[in-house]
């Protein structure tokens, strides 16, 4: 029979806080997870089941000393969500990255006060951003990047053990800035191709209204760049599929090494 004192220990109690804590901070900035149509209620209750299947394998494999004091148990629990946090936002550096580039070719097509609102994200965004948005979301699920997730929060319990053996390293630190920082190459990366070939096609249309000044090349450059863009969109859809996926893989890989 269970030991229903034993099991609802005020340790083994705090031992599934701080485990639900760090699942709350990877579910509030992991992409897919994050995203603020699932209703809150799932999130929850996604996570508390989640903690409650690490729960015993964690407590097996770990040392952890019961807090003395409230200030000690609220460190632990920022901690933790930090943790979870940490590795929620390197992933979703990918999405921001994504957004990011394709929003500057959206501009140059013209579309900037094509806004509507953005299921993914929370905001508004050119409905062509929100197009790469959703097709970097069906390639992370089909990739299982969900589940290098969950497996890199599961080892993280085992590198960052639950506890006040966490220390903000340098290294740690390092690693983070340098995943953000990967987010502008990542949208260079994803506008330059379309960005480039729209800057060409307006600089030829500058020269083609200097050589005709009686043609209207404004209304002639609107519908023009917005066919072409939406046509490079279509030709380079493959190929910026197979960068996502080489992204994405990546980044998992980047996380499980960093945590």
């Amino acid at each position: 029979m269970f030991n229903l004192d034993v099991l609802f220990s005020v340790s083994n109690i705090i031992l599934f806080m701080a485990i639900l804590t760090r699942l709350s901070g990877l579910f509030m900035s992991a992409p897919i997870f994050s995203t603020y149509p699932i209703p809150m209620q799932v999130k929850i209750w996604l996570a508390a089941l989640i903690a409650f299947i690490l729960f015993p394998i964690v407590q097996y494999n770990t040392t952890f000393a019961v807090p003395n004091s409230v200030p000690a148990l609220t460190l632990i629990l920022l901690k933790e969500f930090f943790i979870g946090f940490a590795m929620g936002y390197c992933a979703n550096i990918i999405f921001v990255g994504i957004e990011l580039g394709v929003n500057m070719f959206a501009i140059q097509m013209g579309l900037s006060a094509d806004q509507a609102l953005n299921p993914t994200s929370g905001g508004q965004s050119p409905v062509i951003t929100q197009a790469y948005t959703y097709l970097a979301c069906m390639l992370f699920i089909a990739l299982g990047a969900h589940q290098w997730l969950f497996s890199a929060i599961y080892n993280s319990f085992k590198t960052l053990p639950v506890g006040y053996t966490f220390l903000f390293t340098p290294e740690l630190v390092g690693h983070i800035v340098t995943v953000t920082g990967q987010m502008f190459s990542i949208g260079l990366s994803i506008s330059l191709p379309i960005f480039g070939i729209l800057f060409i096609t307006d600089v030829l249309l500058g020269f083609t209204s200097k050589m005709m000044p009686q043609m209207n090349i404004f209304m002639v450059s609107l519908p023009l760049k917005i066919y072409l863009g939406l046509l490079l969109s279509l030709l380079f859809m493959r190929p910026m599929a197979e960068y996502i996926t080489v992204l994405i893989e990546r980044f998992m890989e980047n996380i499980a090494i960093i945590f």
